[in-house]
């Protein structure tokens, strides 16, 4: 039994744009009909319906659509008013034949979901493919940065000292919950199979003579031809809606993720401390030549919105589905779902080409790490000075009355910080002067954030990618990268 699966050919993620625009083309659309219908017929020829061979072999020489035969399945979608039929007509103009048992026994929803479901299935492996490499790249990056400090934020104000690597870690954990939740509803997903017009299998019973048996193995033989591990024990004339729901849920979920790193990359860039890539030709601003805007992290956070909203169709479309179906699903997931994986698929390639060009400034910030660092050292201050047999409460009060005279400095005038120089002309903390420059090692603030990401890439990281689809993605994406 030989049947014919549709498959795209794996291209570097670098090109995924195109492999992702493709599968959800009107070409492959159609091409996987006629596979559909293919695989039907030689399931049904297999059970003992009478097909002829030439049938089956002029169906196999046809599946794809040139330009004549697109012209004649339009003329004759305007005459029918059925997209399905037309193609049906249209196949049978190529095949005659098979002109008698093409979509033999089957409903519309035969194609159109069906093809939905490969569609679904595959894009979610191109969009798991692209965020392996987008997790590589962040991950090297993390790697690199590991021990460099960094100022954190809470609430967007100074808080204590990070590393800039451990703060990507945070960027590629999520990513690695959007890349379990990505192949558990790819590999969750099955075949609506062959199940008639209200999902009863009565037209299939009736060709088969009321052979229970050999209905239920038409349905078997059709999802194994078509690559699928099992269909769905029992639809309406639509696979359930609610799968939509499971697959648009964890693209929405990503679409957070993004949003989310997008914006710390558009607040890094204002502190002038990370970012993205910016050719030497690029413009930033028509008016103000000397601008460098975030424009590929804007447009991330633009796109990661649009992909977020798009999960609310799915949601409405199922709980609108009265009884065996109604046709108000069909114009909203012709432009949802597509929609969603080619706002997804471009949503990576943005990030990645992100993540490829970061630029790090560590002088800058070393300079915002010395702005604000002397605040937060004057704990260490007071516990060297009690070391020393000093008075606690009394050092708290001396560090708190300079503390105030730096911060005047820092906010009235507008000067640097002078904290540290006041504690150093102060006798009282003479016994730990020559302390001074080790209590404000920025590299005493960081706890264990390098080892952090250490542990996190080797126990986290690298497992998950060590599959080898993943592999295979990223490697090759290395190498178009090398050639480039």
């Amino acid at each position: 039994m030989e049947g014919y699966q549709v498959y795209q050919t794996p291209l570097s993620s670098r090109y995924a744009s195109k492999e992702m625009s493709h599968l959800f083309s009107p070409a492959n659309r159609f091409y996987t009909w006629r596979v559909l219908w293919l695989n039907l017929a030689i399931a049904e020829k297999q059970l003992g319906l009478p097909i002829p061979d030439e049938a089956v072999k002029q169906m196999k020489d046809n599946l794809q659509l040139d330009a004549e035969q697109f012209d004649i399945a339009a003329q004759e979608e305007k005459k029918r008013r059925h997209d399905v039929m037309a193609h049906v007509h249209t196949f049978g103009k190529v095949a005659p034949a098979a002109a008698g048992i093409i979509h033999l026994g089957a409903t519309s929803c035969y194609v159109t979901d069906n093809a939905d479901l490969i569609f679904l299935r595959q894009g979610l492996t191109y969009l798991i493919r692209s965020l392996a490499v987008l997790i590589s790249r962040l991950s090297a990056f993390a790697s690199q940065y590991r021990a460099l400090p960094t100022l954190g934020f809470t609430h967007f104000q100074p808080a204590q000292l990070t590393t800039v690597g451990k703060r990507a870690t945070l960027w590629i954990q999520e990513l690695l919950w959007d890349l379990r939740n990505l192949e558990r509803a790819r590999d969750d997903i099955g075949f609506r199979g062959v199940k008639g017009t209200t999902g009863t299998q009565a037209s299939f019973l009736a060709l088969f003579d009321g052979d229970h048996e050999k209905v239920e193995e038409l349905d078997r033989l059709v999802t194994k031809l078509c690559g699928f591990e099992y269909a769905y024990p029992v639809t309406s004339q639509t696979y359930s809606r609610k799968i939509d729901i499971d697959v648009l849920a964890p693209l929405a979920s990503l679409g957070a993720t993004a949003h989310k790193i997008a914006t710390d990359l558009r607040l890094l860039a204002n502190l002038k401390e990370i970012e993205e890539p910016f050719e030497s030709t690029q413009i930033g601003s028509s008016a103000m030549a000397y601008k460098r805007n975030p424009m590929r992290s804007e447009r991330v956070c633009s796109l990661a919105r649009h992909l977020m909203v798009l999960h609310q169709n799915a949601l409405m479309t199922s709980s609108v589905q009265w009884f065996e179906r109604t046709l108000d699903d069909s114009a909203n997931r012709r432009i949802s779902l597509p929609e969603a994986f080619l706002t997804a698929d471009i949503v990576l390639s943005t990030l990645q080409n992100i993540s490829e060009g970061l630029v790090v400034y560590p002088n800058v910030i070393a300079r915002r790490i010395s702005q604000e660092l002397p605040f937060m050292a004057t704990e260490n201050i007071i516990m060297a000075i009690v070391k020393q047999g000093g008075d606690r409460q009394e050092a708290h009060e001396k560090i708190r009355v300079l503390s105030h005279e730096a911060a005047l400095q820092v906010k009235q005038l507008g000067l640097e910080n002078d904290l540290i120089e006041r504690v150093k002309k102060d006798p009282y903390f003479d016994p730990i002067k020559d302390e001074l420059d080790a209590l404000l090692d920025p590299n005493s603030f960081i706890g264990r954030a390098p080892e952090q990401v250490d542990v996190f890439l080797r126990d986290w990281v690298v497992p998950s990618l060590d599959k080898d689809e993943l592999s295979e993605a990223i490697d090759k994406s290395a190498k178009v990268e090398l050639s480039v």
